[in-house]
């Protein structure tokens, strides 16, 4: 895997860590552009790199919970095909909580399985019930 250099890994850390204080004070617009100036110093490919996944991940939690539901699949879509993004339970969460709002139900169900299997049924603790009551009616118990 290659590595960034150590500057432009200062400068991505730094607008992530501002972000992710933004996302702590709810100011999601706020953090999705501190996240999108940390994303645009990742060289292209950028699902070639593994600060992408992050960045990825952190832009479509901020979609997702501002309602922007497609936006927000798509950047967990990109979240998912950067490295170590298959199989991250949170991702595959967030993927399937958005599937589920624009009514891709199928997508949904495959997403929402990956993260129970991935975390357990914990995962969805903090999360609407909605979500665990339909992986519930989608999961088959072992014979």
């Amino acid at each position: 895997m290659q590595q960034l250099s150590d500057a432009a890994h200062r400068r991505i850390t730094a607008f992530c860590a501002d972000g992710d204080a933004l996302m702590d004070e709810d100011d999601l617009e706020g953090a999705i552009a501190r996240y999108e100036e940390a994303l645009a110093l990742v060289p292209e490919p950028k699902t070639d790199w593994e600060a992408a996944t992050w960045i990825y991940a952190a832009i479509g939690d901020c979609r997702f919970q501002l309602g922007a539901f497609a936006v927000a699949r798509d950047a967990l879509q990109h979240a998912v095909a950067s490295p170590d993004g298959l199989g991250n339970p949170f991702i595959h969460l967030r993927l399937g909580q958005a599937q589920f709002e624009l009514g891709n139900l199928e997508k949904s169900a495959d997403e929402l399985a990956r993260a129970y299997m991935g975390a357990g049924p914990e995962i969805f603790d903090e999360e609407d019930p909605k979500y665990w009551d339909f992986i519930q009616t989608k999961l088959t118990p072992p014979a």
